[in-house]
């Protein structure tokens, strides 16, 4: 029997009314079709979820196998072309994939155990060497970072001044004026842009694999800053948190300014999209990071 979580529905439905109780609504139904033209057997365990999308146990031949389904306005595009460029080497792979359906057919990892598990340094160690591992040619229609990169630079001052100017004019100036170099000077390697500690779960062939990438083009670099300030408050002081960072870039073979850079550049912007959105502890750890990587 296909489920959807409670949980996953009721939160679609109240960010999404109508459209989104129509999609939970023919949510089974989608899974179903799904497994009769890709052979799967739906399982007794639980399907997991995240914000945008539900994970669905499944087996094929046997084969322990998940079918991950995202809502509607979400596209799964540029995550199935990542995948399969990254063919397996660092990253969870990719079976099949259904773009309009918002549907990707992945191997099974062991969600129950990731990154977070383990002490700061020695995960950060581990996201390092998968950052480099996955810096690999860009597949053709990925967004790129001089695109993100010019955004930034051209609304950062806005927003700041519209919620009334928590991110001081210094840091503001130095977040567009890097936002505009790194975006400009920017390489087309594949970057996974939301590479947290809870996006890298323990596999089989290889011990840790990534998982959910938001895919840009550009400087692996771009990686760094999730993995800083998801577990900012296990850094110690402002050394600690240098000492973060300097894990990161000594074990992804890095550029340590542009890993600053787009440290602070993507810190800045969250700090200023988590009060947009209402959030009070993140727009914090930003203004921790941002105070830590710009003090000598």
């Amino acid at each position: 029997m296909i489920v959807v979580p409670a949980a996953f529905a009721e939160e679609r439905v109240r960010l999404s009314g109508e459209p989104g109780r129509r999609w939970i609504a023919g949510l089974p139904a989608l899974v179903a079709e799904l497994c009769d033209r890709w052979r799967l057997e739906p399982t007794a365990e639980p399907a997991m979820h995240g914000e945008l999308g539900v994970v669905f146990p499944v087996r094929r031949a046997g084969e322990a196998l998940v079918l991950k389904v995202g809502w509607l306005e979400h596209s799964t595009v540029d995550e199935a072309a990542a995948l399969r460029a990254w063919n397996g080497a660092g990253a969870v792979r990719l079976l099949d994939a259904d773009d309009d359906a918002g549907a990707l057919l992945l191997e099974r990892l062991d969600s129950r155990r990731s990154l977070r598990d383990l002490p700061l340094l020695a995960a950060a160690e581990i996201a390092g060497g998968l950052i480099r591992q996955l810096a690999i040619p860009a597949p053709d229609g990925i967004r790129p970072l001089g695109e993100i990169g010019g955004h930034v630079a051209d609304t950062v001052h806005m927003r700041n001044e519209r919620l009334g100017r928590p991110v001081r004019r210094p840091w503001a100036d130095l977040a567009a004026d890097l936002a505009r170099d790194l975006g400009v000077g920017a390489g087309s390697l594949l970057v996974h842009a939301d590479l947290h500690y809870g996006n890298v779960l323990a596999g089989r062939r290889q011990p840790w694999l990534a998982v959910d990438p938001k895919a840009v083009s550009g400087d692996p670099e771009h990686s760094v800053p999730e993995l800083m300030w998801t577990r900012l408050d296990e850094a110690v002081g402002p050394a600690g948190v240098r000492a973060l960072l300097d894990t990161i870039v000594r074990a992804g073979e890095l550029d340590a300014a542009k890993a600053r850079g787009w440290a602070i550049i993507r810190a800045i912007d969250y700090w200023l999209w988590g009060l947009e959105a209402g959030l009070t502890e993140d727009p914090l750890r930003c203004h921790r990071l941002v105070e830590a990587l710009t003090t000598t």
